[in-house]
């Protein structure tokens, strides 16, 4: 289903949007009035758009529970692009400024489109050494990974921490933020992913398509699971006695049950829950200033929306897909 609203062509845009949950048919490029901003807001003409797991969990309506079911909705929750009008409030951004950012709510909001209105708290001036694909990249994972060390607490050397899943666009950002912690990281990854994750900083790999990690003899204080597939109770077989588990893809049940199970063990179930803040896109930045390195993986352009998708959801790439908007 495809819905048109006629205006006159400066105050239109084209954007992605879906009418129903489904599979990737269910995206249609539509034409709809370019938003209007408020004081505190500015709109951004948007050049990349970055696609994350969750663009597909919503779109299947796997998160009704907290997406909600109005329709229409449009995919994308991170973005890069040029600033063009600031809200009256608005004292930090100007028009012209090249920028990259997060939608205010990702569960109801969209990025992928020509124009989007977006608080200014929620953008940051793009760094002078990244180009826009790149920059559409840093907000969900790179705040996801800020957060995952976070929780991870204090890492002493030696403590041996397993990357589950470590060459998507999250495992990029976590190896090389774990690079100089001292932490003994392991990587688990394809065949084709290896020289990456050393890159990155593992001081070990496993090539999952050879090995299983969960037959290795070696037990973690921390794991990881950024491909969703390994699950926590596989994961307490290679857990130390006392160990954390982090889970940054919780079903809402698992969210709920790993509170309530923590409290009668020491193997923590932690739900990763995360959104990019000041603190955690401060420490972004910075490691991108001392050479922190960003992978896109693959541009696709918007009239290939869904190509990308198709991409993106087979998995098993390095770094992060990125849709292109000229």
């Amino acid at each position: 289903m495809c819905y048109q609203i006629k205006q006159s062509k400066n105050s239109t845009m084209k954007s992605i949007a879906y009418q129903q949950f489904g599979n990737i048919e269910v995206l249609q490029t539509v034409e709809e009035p370019k938003p209007a901003i408020q004081s505190t807001q500015v709109l951004v003409k948007v050049k990349a758009v970055s696609i994350n797991p969750l663009d597909w969990k919503l779109r299947k309506g796997e998160m009704k529970l907290m997406s909600g079911s109005k329709f229409p909705k449009r995919p994308g929750a991170d973005f890069s692009g040029t600033i063009e009008a600031v809200g009256e409030s608005v004292t930090n951004f100007k028009k012209g400024d090249e920028v990259f950012g997060v939608v205010k709510n990702s569960m109801k909001e969209g990025a992928l489109a020509e124009y989007i209105a977006v608080p200014s708290t929620n953008i940051w001036k793009k760094p002078a050494q990244l180009n826009y694909p790149q920059a559409a990249a840093i907000p969900i994972v790179g705040a996801a990974a800020a957060m995952a060390l976070k929780k991870m607490g204090k890492i002493y050397p030696g403590t041996q921490i397993l990357v589950n899943g470590a060459t998507s666009g999250f495992g990029m950002f976590l190896l090389q933020l774990l690079k100089n912690t001292g932490a003994i990281t392991t990587a688990v990854t394809n065949t084709n992913a290896m020289n990456a994750a050393r890159k990155w900083g593992a001081n070990q790999v496993i090539d999952y398509t050879k090995d299983n990690v969960l037959s290795q003899e070696i037990t973690y204080d921390i794991i990881i699971d950024l491909s969703g597939k390994m699950g926590y109770e596989s994961a307490k077989q290679i857990m130390k006695s006392k160990a954390l588990f982090l889970n940054p893809t919780p079903r809402p049940i698992e969210i709920l049950t790993s509170l309530v199970k923590n409290l009668f063990t020491r193997k923590k179930h932690i739900a990763l829950l995360t959104a990019p803040s000041k603190k955690n896109m401060d420490l972004l930045l910075n490691a991108i200033d001392k050479g922190l390195q960003i992978e896109v993986n693959k541009i696709f352009q918007m009239a290939q929306t869904r190509e990308a998708y198709r991409y993106a959801e087979k998995g098993g790439y390095i770094g992060k897909v990125v849709i292109e908007i000229n």
